[in-house]
């Protein structure tokens, strides 16, 4: 009876979301009134990439996931630094979640082909978590991505900042600087940094204007003061050498101390795997001598 219950709901919900799909529901009012009075947002500078498996088999279900406030604003900036689109995410944690909720069922429906059949609650709680399992992993996956990305940045950041510093030292200008700082620079950091100038170029604007977006898209603050900085240098006329030198090395001394951090960190998780094979060890040596001991009070 249970079964049938669950199995009842699980279809309704799944002619819920077909429905929903199928006639999604029209957008509130405030919201078509906002869309004609606001100033469109400049287009952005990280690119995005999509396609795979996960997100052809997932794609149905972005409208409802779109429709229940997902993906969140943190979440929104973590997948622009790693170059997917909300499409693509949320098509891959639908389809995870799915795949989570279906491989169970055709485990146990093999072994019930095989006479080896499981009571149906191992199967529905195996079903359950991996589907929530499925759901998250695309959300942990990203933050990770992304942390590590704006650690590179900023590591690319502070040796960029140091060119720059160098050339106007020499006597070049600032828009010059910047231009020629980035022809040496490889990876994936100094390549967001050369779209951002041109950019600048193609929409005849000036290059702290995308600089400063590209840090607001990064979530990476230190890119934002430096536009800031530049802006100063560029229409007020304030020295910025100073500034830039004193950037880099606070930018030095943060990455010094974040890679610090991380060792000890990694240090310290080396010391639970030696703790473990030592009881190990130790269980290993005692457990006959217990054994017998424990017979012989039986006995």
């Amino acid at each position: 009876m249970i079964m049938m219950m669950l199995l009842a709901a699980g279809v309704g919900v799944g002619l819920w979301l077909l429905a929903v799909w199928l006639f999604p529901p029209p957008p509130p009012l405030a919201t078509l009134i906002s869309s004609l009075t606001t100033t469109p947002a400049p287009p952005p500078i990280l690119a995005t990439s999509d396609g795979g498996w996960a997100v052809r088999m997932g794609r149905p279900f972005v409208g409802v996931l779109r429709a229940l406030g997902l993906p969140g604003p943190g979440l929104v900036k973590d997948l622009a630094v790693t170059g997917r689109s909300i499409e693509v995410h949320l098509a891959e944690k639908a389809a995870l979640a799915l795949t989570g909720l279906i491989l169970p069922t055709a485990v146990e429906a093999l072994l019930a082909l095989g006479g080896r059949a499981l009571p149906w609650l191992v199967p529905l709680a195996g079903s359950v978590l991996l589907a929530v399992l499925g759901f998250l992993l695309p959300d942990a996956t990203v933050h990770t991505e992304a942390a590590q990305r704006r650690s590179a940045f900023r590591h690319a950041l502070s040796a960029y900042l140091n060119l720059i510093h160098i050339l106007l030292t020499g006597g070049a200008g600032v828009d010059g600087a910047l231009s020629d700082a980035l022809s040496v620079g490889r990876g994936w950091s100094f390549q967001q940094l050369r779209r951002a100038l041109t950019t600048a170029h193609l929409t005849r604007t000036t290059p702290w204007v995308t600089l400063g977006q590209l840090g607001e898209e990064l979530d990476v603050t230190e890119l934002s003061e430096l536009a800031a900085a530049l802006s100063l240098a560029g229409t007020e006329g304030a020295k910025i050498r100073a500034s830039l030198a004193a950037k880099a090395a606070a930018l030095r001394t943060k990455g010094g101390n974040e890679a610090e951090k991380k060792a000890n960190s990694a240090t310290e998780r080396m010391v639970m795997p030696g703790v473990l094979m030592g009881l190990g060890f130790v269980f290993f040596i005692f457990y006959p001598a217990m054994v017998q001991i424990l017979s012989s009070l039986h006995h």
